[in-house]
């Protein structure tokens, strides 16, 4: 029923939706979104941590090496948040330390391997987290917490620093949701995920992180738009997007959702996700691909639109 539903409100607004399999060709409707990566060298960490097992968290207990790590390359968080002058103690993150573990030879009380089989006890997909971490770090980004947007990360383009400007705190614009090719989720709570991140003005990036894997490959229908203000049609025009429909009760994987963005890829075409809830009612999200240089993974921002 939930593609009938999508297929009925893009029709319903005086547009035209034909079935996916009459597709033919790359119809050249798909622009990269490109982000300023840029080479970043870890600094060597001059100095050992202490991990706390039930926090997940490291703490140094330096001021020079600790201070150095905040405020010239923003790891963790020196005294408290906002007020870094209330304390002494850096503290990062799981994922923090274990990239300095990895690239700036940071020495903790345990083994590389113990910070994993106990970060994993808490989030089993914590290496596909990490992987996506490390990849925007390697690239300049500073990446923090996003537990207060509902999702796993917060992104900042390289040049930010945890420094205020103005005595103005700097803000984030955009948000990372990892779904690992492995994974499986139910498609309202994803959908959630991405309108926390619009109701707090971010720009959502899903990423897809993981080897390919067997899965089918779906796409509903070829959409068209509007041109000039007039609608779009077949004989004219080529489509805008490939829609994939689906219901707010429906799961799909990692996977399944990574194929059928490759599908309308090939197609050269944006993804358009529309999803039909318990009441009939279609949201639909645009997905848009990202072009982050030297990144072996997959990003998308994703958008809610209106047709």
């Amino acid at each position: 029923m939930a593609r009938y539903f999508c297929f009925k409100e893009w029709r319903d607004r005086g547009l035209v939706a034909r079935s996916a399999s009459e597709a033919a060709g790359n119809y050249g409707r798909s622009p990269l979104v490109k982000y300023p990566a840029q080479d970043f060298t870890c600094p060597r960490v001059k100095a050992t941590g202490l991990l706390f097992y039930d926090d997940l968290m490291s703490v140094i207990d330096d001021d020079d090496a600790g201070w150095q790590l905040y405020e010239e390359h923003w790891f963790g968080q020196f005294g408290t948040y906002k007020a870094k002058k209330h304390g002494r103690y850096l503290k990062l993150d799981a994922y923090e330390t274990l990239f300095l573990m990895r690239h700036g030879g940071y020495k903790l009380n345990v083994k590389e391997a113990r910070l994993v089989r106990e970060a994993k006890k808490r989030r089993p997909d914590f290496l596909a987290l990490y992987e996506v971490y490390e990849d925007f770090r390697m690239r300049g980004f500073v990446v923090k917490t996003g537990f207060k947007f509902g999702t796993h990360f917060r992104l900042y383009f390289p040049g930010a620093s945890p420094k205020m400007a103005d005595n103005e705190w700097m803000h984030s614009k955009h948000v990372i949701h990892v779904f690992p090719r492995s994974a499986k989720m139910l498609i309202g709570e994803w959908a959630r995920a991405i309108r926390v991140a619009h109701g707090v003005k971010k720009t959502f990036i899903l990423a897809i992180p993981g080897a390919e894997r067997e899965a089918k490959a779906e796409l509903d229908f070829l959409l068209y738009h509007r041109e000039g203000g007039l609608p779009e049609n077949p004989r004219k025009n080529k489509p805008k997007y490939a829609m994939l429909a689906l219901s707010e009760e429906e799961e799909i994987g990692g996977e399944e959702l990574a194929r059928s963005i490759g599908k309308s890829k090939e197609l050269g075409l944006d993804l358009l996700l529309a999803i039909c809830d318990r009441e009939t009612s279609v949201t639909c999200y645009r997905v848009k691909r990202i072009d982050l240089p030297k990144s072996k993974y997959e990003y998308y921002e994703i958008e809610w639109v209106q047709p």
